[in-house]
């Protein structure tokens, strides 16, 4: 197998990119469980086992993970310490960063006997930036931190009933626009297929009895714990050993807290050991409980709007959808559709939403707000809102 691996090597005066690399041994049938998921060969299946497990074989369990190490040189058989976990999370934060690849969570088995990831293979905007230019008037391309969030291209399918757009928009962070071109009967456009985003900052509230205690940005691409304690440790079902942040639960102590509310708050603190893990992904938002203590929530995809939305415990729960989102920004801009959502709440021991009691009376709660959405929708509204001032001031000339 590795002798394979290193004869391609050879043969590549320069070396393959993720997506080749993957491609070339999902076909060569060499790694038990990487599979190919359906016959156009766009989505395929990874083993993804814990190292913890009984039944765990490293040269067949991380066989993937050890040979992605060897061809990135950060392996060298018989020269360093073998570490599976260390391969393991390698490759998936190659598969996390990459555009042209995007994790199906619907489709994975993470709890299984033998679990495996489903990956979706992206379609190479770059490679088709030229033909896109020709099939298509103009495009919306909004940036985050000056990598493309959406793209237009041949192959983008628009919402129903639509036109061509006539947009150019770059958009970044700092709310500075360089270029914002387009006729004045045409609202901006956002496409329902898209680039997998590049920011995965998270602004996260934590409020004790509707009293804001704490407030960070998290930068890693791993997400946020917020948590009473320390992260799980060696947990590799979902991430594995990762980056996360980890946002505690601040001491009551510091805080004056009326009595009644400081002791049932250190009732419940105990049963948060482990916490909560959140972070932005490709597709979407995604949360998984750890901790034995109930943590229930709402935001975008809640069941329920009036009645409690628990977590289950060790499951993997989407909180938002960029592709539904993006369809609620378009409605939102273009025919003054309702605002779209992407706040997403959480309530720690106490049922929520609860039409009895308020969420600032709640003892524990934190709201998360993916900086990609909230900066998309106020820079867009608020070019919007310059453009038609724009356009007042001219039709009064």
């Amino acid at each position: 197998m590795f002798r394979l691996l290193r004869r391609t090597m050879e043969q590549k005066e320069s070396p393959m990119r993720l997506r080749e690399w993957l491609i070339a041994q999902i076909d060569s049938g060499n790694y038990a469980g990487l599979s190919w998921e359906n016959e156009e060969k766009t989505l395929f299946k990874i083993p993804w086992k814990h190292a913890a497990k009984q039944d765990y074989r490293q040269n067949e369990d991380a066989a993937l993970f050890k040979a992605w190490a060897v061809y990135k040189g950060k392996y060298r058989e018989g020269r360093d310490r073998a570490d599976p976990s260390a391969w393991k999370t390698r490759l998936r934060c190659a598969l996390n960063k990459s555009s042209e690849f995007q994790e199906v969570s619907e489709r994975s088995q993470l709890d299984i006997s033998e679990p495996y990831k489903v990956y979706r293979i992206v379609e190479d905007t770059h490679t088709n930036t030229e033909s896109a230019a020709s099939s298509i008037k103009g495009k919306t391309s909004t940036e985050i931190h000056g990598q493309a969030v959406l793209h237009d291209n041949s192959n983008n399918s628009r919402v129903s009933g639509e036109r061509p757009a006539e947009t150019r928009l770059e958009f970044y962070t700092n709310n500075n626009v360089g270029t914002y071109d387009r006729p004045a009967n045409v609202s901006v456009t956002l496409l329902t297929t898209w680039c997998p985003i590049s920011d995965f900052r998270l602004l996260v509230y934590v409020f004790y009895h509707g009293k804001l205690v704490h407030k960070l940005i998290t930068t890693s691409p791993e997400g946020c714990f917020i948590l009473q304690g320390s992260a799980p440790v060696g947990n590799e079902r979902i991430y594995g050993p990762c980056g996360a942040h980890t946002l505690s639960f601040p001491r009551l102590d510091a805080l004056l807290l009326p009595p009644g509310i400081a002791e049932a708050m250190s009732r419940l603190l105990p049963h948060l050991e482990k916490g909560v893990l959140v972070w932005v992904a490709p597709d979407g938002v995604f949360i998984k409980r750890f901790c034995q203590g109930r943590v229930y929530w709402d935001g975008p995809l809640a069941q329920h709007t009036h009645q409690p939305n628990k977590l289950e415990r060790e499951k993997t729960c989407k909180l938002l959808d960029i592709n539904s989102f993006l369809q609620e920004l378009h409605q939102h801009l273009q025919a003054g559709g309702p605002r779209p959502r992407y706040e997403i709440d959480l309530c720690f021991g106490e049922e929520f939403p609860d039409n009895n009691q308020p969420r600032s009376k709640k003892l524990i709660t934190a709201q998360v707000v993916p900086l990609f959405a909230k900066e998309l929708l106020e820079g867009l509204q608020k070019h919007d809102s310059e453009l038609n001032l724009s356009l007042k001031s001219e039709a009064q000339k």
